[in-house]
């Protein structure tokens, strides 16, 4: 038997918690990750300045499924992508550079040891590929539990300052960066009984977009430099987020519906095979993690932006955001307990 084959019938109870980090250190230390196995913390040199936080979970059945409805299996590398994508993402929508995590990963003790190994080698490649270079794997913890749940917190800082949620004024634009409704998308298409081994390579990428996040981190701390006066990531649905920071302002939004057309556009595949509404991605599909941001009129906007909306004077005592001058309910979109 090889060693490939020892690997795949060896589960994490078998080893133990020493075995498994073990196994997975040399994983994380193999892009100079800055891992101290064996100590109680990780330290973090800091310049000076702030240092800003995020903390997200993800657990199984909740956030994703081992196997969905579609047939398709949930990779463990791309559980380990998310789990940074996520997190890095926030940092982002700070303005902020992301420059060390830890993760606490809980996991029932028949998990296999190849299935460890893979979601550490995603960790590692998401660290690489989203171009997340100052960040530094600082520690984390193992423990068990009856499903898969991760944990991830994540420092960073902003060399250009803090970007919040409550700077947004009357006659700033609204502007959006990376992807609307993919996520959205490709959640549907996990969910719906359509044979996933029936999926085109179009249909594929919006699956992706969901299993393996890409937020544009280069563009938090370009929207920074370029005086943003408010902005946040697009976790939940650019109609529920955008509610969020328009409440947090003060004021109120008017979408563009031909920008948002150029979104919609792409979901076009998931659109013709689930006979749905590819607006409604746009609107309320959640964890593309996105950059929604607003920047005064005269700002040079950084050209990943586009620019989709405009702030305007809140007349009532709630924020509105409107289409068409419709105003649309932006207190649907995901919720955990919902």
């Amino acid at each position: 038997m090889t060693n490939q084959q020892t690997e795949k019938n060896l589960t994490v109870g078998d080893i133990g918690e020493q075995g498994i980090l073990n196994e997975i250190l040399p994983l994380l230390d193999a892009k100079d990750a800055g891992l101290g196995p064996g100590d109680d913390a990780g330290a973090l040199r800091v310049a000076g300045g702030e240092v800003v936080v995020s903390v997200d979970t993800i657990v199984q059945d909740q956030d994703f499924r081992l196997v969905w409805p579609s047939g398709h299996e949930h990779k463990a590398y791309d559980i380990g992508w998310k789990s940074i994508a996520q997190n890095v993402s926030d940092i982002n929508a700070m303005g902020g550079v992301p420059t060390g995590a830890v993760v606490s990963l809980s996991m029932p003790s028949d998990v296999t040891l190849s299935w460890a190994k893979e979601f550490a080698r995603g960790i590692a490649g998401a660290i690489t590929s989203l171009g997340a270079d100052r960040l530094a794997i600082l520690g984390g913890d193992l423990s068990r539990s009856s499903e898969i749940s991760v944990t991830t917190t994540v420092l960073g800082e902003c060399e250009h300052g803090k970007v919040l949620r409550n700077g947004a004024k009357l006659g700033d634009l609204l502007a959006v960066a990376g992807r609307l409704g993919s996520a959205g998308a490709g959640l549907a298409l996990l969910d719906a009984l359509h044979d996933s081994t029936s999926w085109n390579r179009a249909v594929l990428r919006l699956v992706e977009a969901q299993c393996k996040p890409v937020p544009p981190l280069e563009s938090g701390p370009r929207a920074a430099q370029a005086g943003a006066s408010a902005m946040m990531d697009i976790s939940d649905g650019l109609l529920r987020d955008a509610g969020r920071l328009a409440k947090a302002s003060r004021v109120s939004f008017e979408l563009d519906r031909q920008a948002l057309e150029v979104f919609a556009q792409r979901l076009e595949p998931a659109a013709t095979l689930l006979k749905a509404d590819p607006m409604e991605w746009v609107l309320r599909g959640g964890e593309d993690f996105g950059l929604l941001a607003t920047f005064p009129a005269e700002a040079e906007i950084p050209e990943e932006f586009t620019v989709v909306g405009k702030v305007l004077r809140t007349t009532g005592r709630r924020s509105t955001i409107r289409l068409d001058g419709k105003q649309l309910d932006y207190r649907n979109g995901f919720d955990h307990f919902g």
